[in-house]
């Protein structure tokens, strides 16, 4: 048996040995955490590239702390419309075609809403990244157990036994498909048993392993595939997006035109009840002199209430135009501006084009630039990454496992001996703890390592068959949906062309019908100062100049709209008018 001073000797030997190994296991055991979790997020960083959101934080920042455990509700505040004050001149909202575009894709609630919709595929490349993102996970447990002894080899005729497991892990799977994973477990027990050599015992278990795909799920892009799927279906959401904007910005266009349209007809309407007033006066003179019978005036009288009925309808059809644009342009939402008079600075020419329209030439252009067109394109490029995916779903599962692991075990020894006579006779304990535990793990003498290979081979697998069958009928179904939609933009061209060079044509033959009514008001003047004709046929032809007028501004209004309407079916409306989709 060994001497007291021996055995403290012994004691402070283990006691600084034991401290020493602590150390080195908190040091290891912190950079074997930092050191997984730092290759997390580089390889996180190497996969995402600018993919990158704010809205995803590191666990343990400023940002994770406050969305997980600071919650508040999400208040959404709304701008206000932006530089239409840079528009008031002279107490109006002066508009150019131009300007009134540019205010409309800035204030327009509708396109923000559109605009708004984008960040949905935004989110889904974010949501594809997720397989990459490292996990760690921790487990604590306590367990108190008291049992009747049944033998005499228990140690106790009551053994109570405390036992506290604790492990932590972390775990990623990297881009070639191989998930890798680090633990440490440590578990103390305590025990009223006598013939435990330590009590409280403590182990602990440091282990790292990895499984590595080799057919299904094997290789980067298999791997990358769902991103690769997200990226190009934000692609077919911006395309989207481009097509919706097309139809904003003809309806927008339309509806300053629709204000101008109804203005040019107030102006005509004005004119008309201006010669009708002129006519009654003349008419009601005519009749005070005596030049002409009593019954002669109700025509006029007549002529002249249709007209101010005519004018007082137009008038109110300008207000509603108004009205719509100033919806287009969010005016409304600003009260200070909203009352404000538009002026339009868009001249209604009649010139017109006279070069002669390519019609094959405008289809092929159609079929290039077309952003619908373009969509269904794209679609039919994820049908083939859906495809190449749904393939891949049919081959067998076969993994190569590999794991090492080292273990250590410390904790309060209580030594024995045999004296001469075989009886046992305890020594007095030795001091010990965890950080033996540590240092036995840490010192690599007990490894354990392990290979493995496992195979999972559906004999029939009927699921992943018919979800293949499913991305070829969507790719057969896109490719049909192309064809179609190419054949759809041949017409829609075609007859936007057809539309063009009708309305051309119809605004020569509205300026030549005005020159005629123009000429024949002149003569009917003449006629009717001479005493040709009556009253009745010079204000017939003042009408039918009201008319053709009219007809002229309706025809060049609508030969605007021909070209903006084949402008939106070439699908270069949005570069006609300088609008870019960033």
């Amino acid at each position: 048996m060994s001497s007291p001073a021996g055995a403290a000797f012994h004691n402070s030997l283990i006691l600084r040995a034991a401290k020493g190994n602590f150390m080195f296991s908190i040091r290891c055991l912190a950079f074997i955490l930092f050191g997984a979790l730092l290759a997390g997020a580089q390889q996180t960083s190497s996969v995402s590239g600018q993919q990158t959101d704010s809205n995803a934080p590191w666990v343990g920042s400023g940002a994770w702390m406050r969305k997980t455990f600071v919650y508040r509700d999400v208040q959404v505040n709304l701008r206000d419309p932006i530089k239409l004050k840079d528009y008031v001149v002279n107490g109006k909202l002066t508009l150019s075609l131009r300007n009134y575009l540019d205010l409309v894709m800035l204030n327009n609630t509708d396109v923000e809403i559109q605009r708004v919709q984008l960040e949905y595929s935004k989110n889904s490349i974010q949501r594809a990244f997720a397989v990459f993102d490292p996990l760690l996970s921790s487990n604590f447990s306590a367990t108190r157990s008291k049992s009747a002894a049944t033998n005499q080899l228990q140690g106790a005729s009551v053994v109570s036994t405390l036992s506290q497991p604790f492990s932590l892990n972390v775990s990623e799977v990297l881009p070639t498909g191989t998930q890798v994973s680090a633990g440490l477990s440590t578990q103390k027990t305590s025990t009223n048993s006598s013939y435990y050599f330590y009590n409280p015992a403590y182990s602990t278990t440091l282990n790292f392993g990895f499984s590595q795909p080799l057919l299904r799920g094997r290789g980067t892009y298999i791997t990358k595939l769902p991103i690769t799927i997200a990226r190009r279906q934000r692609v077919a959401a911006n395309l989207s997006f481009q097509n919706s904007l097309l139809g904003f910005v003809a309806n927008a266009e339309n509806a300053y035109w629709d204000v101008i349209s109804a203005r040019e007809r107030l102006k005509v309407q004005r004119q008309a009840l201006d010669l009708a007033e002129k006519a009654l006066k003349r008419s009601r003179q005519e009749v005070e002199v005596g030049a002409t019978s009593p019954l002669e005036i109700f025509q006029p009288e007549q002529q002249y209430a249709g007209a101010k009925l005519s004018v007082a309808q137009v008038e109110y059809q300008v207000r509603q135009t108004e009205d719509v644009l100033r919806r287009q342009l969010g005016v409304d939402l600003d009260p200070t501006l909203r009352e404000l008079p538009i002026e339009l600075t868009e001249q209604v020419s009649p010139q017109v084009d006279e070069n002669p329209i390519d019609r094959e030439a405008l289809v092929k252009q159609a079929l290039a630039t077309r952003p619908d067109l373009k969509n269904i394109q794209t679609g039919i490029e994820v049908n083939d990454l859906q495809i190449r995916n749904a393939v891949e779903g049919l081959r067998p599962l076969l993994n190569l496992n590999a794991a090492y692991s080292t273990t250590g075990n410390g904790g309060r020894y209580f030594p024995s001996t045999t004296a001469a006579d075989g009886t046992t006779i305890l020594l007095p304990p030795v001091p010990g703890g965890i950080t033996d535990a540590f240092g036995q793990m840490f010192g690599f003498s007990y490894p354990t390592w392990q290979f493995s290979l496992s195979l999972q081979l559906p004999l029939r697998d009927r699921a992943a068959a018919a979800n293949l069958a499913d991305a070829v009928v969507a790719k057969r179904i896109n490719t049909l949906n192309l064809r179609s939609s190419a054949q759809q933009i041949r017409q829609d061209v075609l007859t936007a062309v057809t539309q063009v060079e009708n309305s051309r044509d119809g605004v020569k033959l509205a300026k030549i019908a005005v020159d005629f009514a123009l000429k024949r008001v002149e003569a009917d003047q003449k006629r009717y100062e001479l005493g040709a004709i009556t009253v009745f046929f010079l204000l017939s032809g003042q009408t039918d100049l009201a008319n053709a007028e009219s007809g002229l501004v309706s025809q060049i209004i609508q030969h605007r709209r021909d070209l903006l309407n084949l402008q939106q079916r070439l699908g270069t409306l949005l570069a006609e008018r300088g609008i870019v989709v960033q």
